[in-house]
């Protein structure tokens, strides 16, 4: 029987700049490439950014890029990265 994988993604250290801008460094497991990546995203006014997310720039397969920007936007509306 074929073990099912799962995307895993670990928040490894934040910072807010003095311009309220939210730094979030991240590593993690796409289980579609069955491969590590580690990247950063960036919120501005509640919007995250970079490539790691970007839907044309992003290494990570489709649904591990949805899984990570859905789950670092959840953490940030409640309240994780303060």
């Amino acid at each position: 029987m074929q073990e099912k994988h799962h995307h895993i993604l670990s928040v490894v250290d934040f910072k807010i700049t003095e311009h309220k801008t939210t730094f979030v460094k991240v590593a993690g497991y796409d289980a579609v490439l069955e491969k590590e990546f580690e990247g950063e995203v960036k919120f501005l006014n509640g919007i995250p950014y970079g490539d790691l997310i970007h839907y044309q720039r992003s290494s990570l397969s489709s649904e591990c890029r949805q899984f990570v920007q859905e789950n670092l936007l959840n953490k940030y509306n409640e309240g994780k990265f303060e």
